[in-house]
């Protein structure tokens, strides 16, 4: 599944309750999948899942239910980072170091399809 190159992630609204589906960059290792918040903390998607973290994945067209969360500084951020960035530097124009470095790094655990 890593080498799809985008996946689609559903969060339950934080005020409607309805889901909400985006199209996201991804990297996974193991059971967990990275993506990177542009927008940080403020970006509607993540403050969805800080609210209520049971999330679905869609990759390669399979549902995955997880559990999302921010990834804190330290070892896993810096994993994050290095493994979304990797994943999409060679296929971009633009240099995503930036990105890569300001973007706020969130995790889902995978659970079962």
């Amino acid at each position: 599944m890593a080498g799809d190159d985008y996946c689609y992630l559903t969060t339950t609204g934080r005020r409607s309750g309805r889901p909400h589906r985006i199209e996201i960059w991804y990297a996974v290792q193991g059971g967990t999948l990275y993506l990177l918040a542009g927008a940080g903390r403020a970006s509607d998607w993540v403050q969805n899942l800080r609210a209520e973290p049971h999330v679905t994945v869609e990759l390669d067209g399979v549902a995955w239910h997880g559990t999302a969360r921010v990834v804190e500084p330290g070892d896993e951020a810096a994993r994050a980072r290095a493994l979304v960035h990797g994943k999409y530097q060679e296929r971009s124009e633009g240099d995503l170091s930036g990105w890569r470095e300001s973007a706020l790094p969130v995790a889902v655990d995978l659970g079962r399809r």
